[in-house]
């Protein structure tokens, strides 16, 4: 890419020193002149110089390497269409073919930067004489680079720009573009070599896909796009001349910038304007547009209509923790690179295109949801809330909101609490927190254990509230006493029963119920269910097992809930999330995505009595109102979950289809949502109005069966062991 350079005073030495270069170049004019048409004659048969020896001794062969282009994220419409839901770029390119660039574009670009390309073999030899003779008699630098070596330039810049270090990648940028008689050397004898190798039409496609058009745009599609909301097919004769006029001096003929512009008057981007007007002359001197087409060209304004284009996940708008988490996913898939950094790094350049397993009805609903029913920020509490849906057998992440405006500047951050880069919804390994207790949510795991362990639903426990629970069987850690501890929990409407069965305990979310059948078990066998349920800590950290974590005390992510309860709603396989379907290289060829790996958390008649159960919660329990705002009804299981101080409120909950969780949640600090109140009502019961809000749109899109009819009074079973896995099932 040509520019302008400044126009220094020869003094008498400067001129003979230039006259002597001259001499010396037209001895290597002659070299290059014969080089280009008998390339062995000519390099066999001449005397030897030293400038002729350091031509020879440059390479020939120039390789090149896939151009940077942006990468894109989608998510996919209800008729198969994607939907843009960011793009990711360190240099926006698109790169396209020869068929799909306007005859007006290589007519101007040839026309104005290179008359003779069609006849010369890669280097101009009369413009490149004509402008070291201007130069060497005083005349200002004149460019004299033939559009293939102009392509040279622009590979030997790419090659640099791809350097992840920015030492070597200011050094390499140096050398590549530095003015010297060796880079000049090394770019003609590379031209010649690219001329041997490859035809004029490629060539000239090359250039124009590589050469830059100002700040971040590269390549005349995006270009087309960005200027003019249009094409390289299809932009017309004054645009093709107003981009090309670009190609020159990228600074100087912007059309980017306002100041440039005068109101949309005949004057407006005067710079471009004078530079596009010659470019249409010399396409009317060349015989490529006739005379009509020129007058009307040059009567036609600048009027370019800037469309910048998404770059990250802020571009998403409320699907954008959801894009976030997918970047996440990529920064771990070794099909990217050796490590996190290179991967995303590699897709920032790499032009691939990903389409994602978000459902846009779903999310659609979540987002809509949300708005109505929690504010991004609240007098005197720092709130949170959080959507996540999973398709039940699959895996397939379909639904991510929460009630922040996503920004990873922190200056953007820092203006007020809506902002934030963290998604809630998610490990924090993934971008997330570090998770928040789940409350009773929690207690699936422990009935999970109830029952595999042979226990009955109607089988009653010693349910009474004690300040000494005494010691509960840990075969892991030992022994845990409660006897000192002083340990006394109460349940959410202080429940007095003294015999609550499981049944009655999980219906009615009962604390001590729920101690009282772990007293009977494992506190390591719950946690292992927990663990087969795919549930971990959000942090890494490992997942406590104390009595107390029964009801809910460890950190999780809301996401790993979901995951969860759609294994509960598989018949006791849980899928790990995805949210990738399908990624597509630059060349076209399908790139391996992560898939989903499910595995069986418990037996099929366990998940069946979990799912009786729960079933239970949504019909005469704590779930009745989410069950209550669905439409249309199919069958469902839940639970809902309550931390300390209601500064914390869950549901969650399942379809033999779909799973969905909602949580609003004290982000710092905390508030009791029973005496707070939003404008859609009271915060607590916001999980009653979003989950069946999200719910209803599964329902009449995804349907739900019924669940598998469980007995109540269950035999024990043996325990599934790794080997009882279950690929996920067809879309």
């Amino acid at each position: 890419m040509r520019t302008t350079e400044f126009q220094e005073r020869r003094t008498p030495r400067g001129v003979i020193g230039g006259l002597v270069g001259l001499v010396a170049m037209s001895g290597v004019a002659g070299l290059l002149i014969a080089a280009s048409v008998t390339p062995v004659v000519a390099l066999s048969g001449l005397a030897v110089t030293d400038t002729i020896n350091t031509f020879q001794s440059l390479p020939e062969f120039l390789s090149i390497d896939r151009l940077s282009q942006k990468s894109n994220i989608y998510a996919m419409r209800g008729d198969g269409s994607p939907y843009l839901l960011a793009s990711f770029y360190d240099q926006n390119r698109i790169e396209v073919g020869s068929d799909s660039i306007s005859p007006f574009v290589t007519d101007a670009a040839v026309s104005s930067e290179d008359p003779r390309f069609y006849e010369h073999g890669g280097i101009d030899m009369q413009g490149t004489i004509r402008a070291g003779l201007r130069v060497s008699l005083g005349g200002e630098t004149q460019g004299g680079s033939s559009i293939t070596q102009q392509y040279v330039k622009n590979v030997l810049v790419q090659k640099c720009e791809v350097l992840s270090d920015p030492v070597a990648r200011d050094s390499c940028y140096t050398t590549a573009t530095r003015t010297s008689a060796e880079r000049k050397l090394k770019e003609m004898r590379l031209a010649i070599g690219v001329e041997k190798k490859y035809s004029k039409k490629d060539i000239l496609r090359q250039y124009l896909n590589i050469t830059g058009f100002g700040g971040t745009v590269y390549g005349i599609e995006a270009a087309a796009e960005y200027y003019f909301n249009t094409t390289a097919a299809a932009v017309s004769l004054p645009q093709a001349a107003s981009l090309v006029a670009i190609i020159n001096n990228p600074v100087k003929f912007q059309l980017d910038d306002p100041n440039s512009a005068s109101n949309g008057t005949a004057n407006g981007y005067a710079a471009n304007r004078d530079r596009r007007d010659y470019i249409l002359g010399t396409m009317l001197k060349y015989g490529t547009i006739g005379p009509d087409d020129y007058a009307a060209a040059v009567a036609a304004l600048v009027e370019p209509s800037i469309h910048e284009p998404s770059t990250g996940c802020q571009t998403a708008g409320g699907s954008a923790y959801f894009c976030d988490y997918v970047t996440h996913v990529l920064r771990n898939d070794p099909a990217f690179g050796a490590d996190a950094d290179t991967r995303l790094l590699n897709f920032r350049r790499g032009g691939y295109n990903v389409y994602t397993t978000i459902d846009l009805d779903l999310q659609n609903a979540a987002e809509a949801t949300m708005k109505q029913n929690v504010p991004s920020t609240f007098p005197g509490w720092d709130v949170g809330a959080v959507i996540s849906s999973v398709q039940v057998g699959t895996g397939r992440v379909l639904a991510m909101v929460q009630n922040k405006d996503y920004s990873q500047d922190p200056v953007v951050e820092a203006t007020g609490a809506n902002y934030t880069s963290i998604n809630y919804n998610t490990d924090y390994a993934d971008g997330g927190s570090s998770g928040f207790q789940p409350g009773s949510g929690y207690k699936v795991f422990t009935l999970a254990e109830w029952l595999t362990e042979g226990h009955a639903l109607y089988e009653r426990v010693d349910s009474r509230r004690k300040a000494n629970w005494g010691t509960f069987q840990d075969s892991c850690l030992g022994p845990q006493n409660y006897d000192k501890e002083k340990w006394n929990p109460k349940n959410d409407a202080n429940e007095s029963g003294a015999h609550y069965s499981a049944l009655e305990a999980t219906v009615g979310s009962i604390n001590t119920g729920y101690i009282g059948m772990a007293k009977k078990l494992d506190l390591c066998g719950i946690r292992k269910t927990a663990e087969a349920f795919r549930m971990h800590r959000a942090d890494a950290t490992p997942l406590l097992q104390s009595a107390a974590s029964v009801i809910g005390t460890n950190e999780i992510a809301p996401l790993s809930m979901a995951v969860a309860f759609a294994g509960i709603a598989n018949r006791g396989v849980t899928c790990s999330p995805v949210v990738i379907d399908r990624i597509v290289g630059p060349t076209g060829a399908e790139v391996p995505v992560p898939t989903s790996e499910c595995a069986a958390s418990v037996n099929p008649t366990v998940a069946a009595g979990m799912a009786y159960a729960m079933h239970k919660v949504m019909t005469t329990g704590t779930g009745q109102q989410s069950n209550r705002g669905m439409a249309p009804q199919v069958p469902v299981i839940g639970k809902t979950g309550t931390t300390d101080g209601n500064k914390d409120t869950w549901m969650t909950g399942s379809s033999t289809k779909v799973a969905t969780v909602v949580a609003v949640v004290s982000l710092t600090g905390d508030a009791n949502q029973r005496t707070t109140y939003f404008d859609s009502g009271q915060a607590a019961t916001a999980r009653h109005r979003m989950w069946p809000a999200v719910m209803s749109v599964a329902n009449a899109k995804y349907g739900g069966d019924d669940f598998i009819e469980a007995n109540p009074t269950p035999t024990q079973t043996p325990r599934p062991t790794p080997a009882q896995t279950q690929t996920p099932t067809p879309r």
